[in-house]
């Protein structure tokens, strides 16, 4: 995966995703995910790259940057929860779908916990 169309690609084989261009750049694409309008990825060429924006827990945003140079701190995001990858072919093309998957996951619809009655039960 190497250009800005390839990404976009990429990231659109997960399901409920679509790509929107809300800069009004061609080089600039935000995907979302149809169930609740959230961002999972923005893909966009900068310093002669393209570059993908994706959502990782903090820890383990901590972990790829430590893990693969080519994860840095997000460029033009909140640095906690977000994370760049720099497509410059040291990652494979694995490694960026699962970062990609990782960050559909945690912008998608939150699964409600069962209420507890805090009874025990009478066994």
């Amino acid at each position: 995966m190497q250009t800005l169309r390839e990404a976009i690609d990429a990231c659109l084989t997960l399901p409920d995703s679509y790509e929107d261009y809300p800069f009004g750049l061609d080089s600039w694409a935000v995907i979302r995910r149809h169930c609740n309008k959230k961002m999972f990825a923005s893909v966009y060429e900068r310093e002669g790259r393209v570059w993908i924006n994706v959502k990782a827990e903090p820890n383990w945003g901590d972990f790829w940057k430590t893990v693969y140079p080519a994860v840095v701190p997000a460029y033009h995001m909140n640095k906690l929860h977000w994370i760049s990858i720099i497509l410059d072919g040291s990652m494979t093309d694995s490694e960026i779908l699962h970062l990609i998957d990782e960050s559909y996951t945690l912008v998608g619809p939150k699964t409600k916990k069962k209420k507890s009655s805090g009874t025990p039960s009478d066994a």
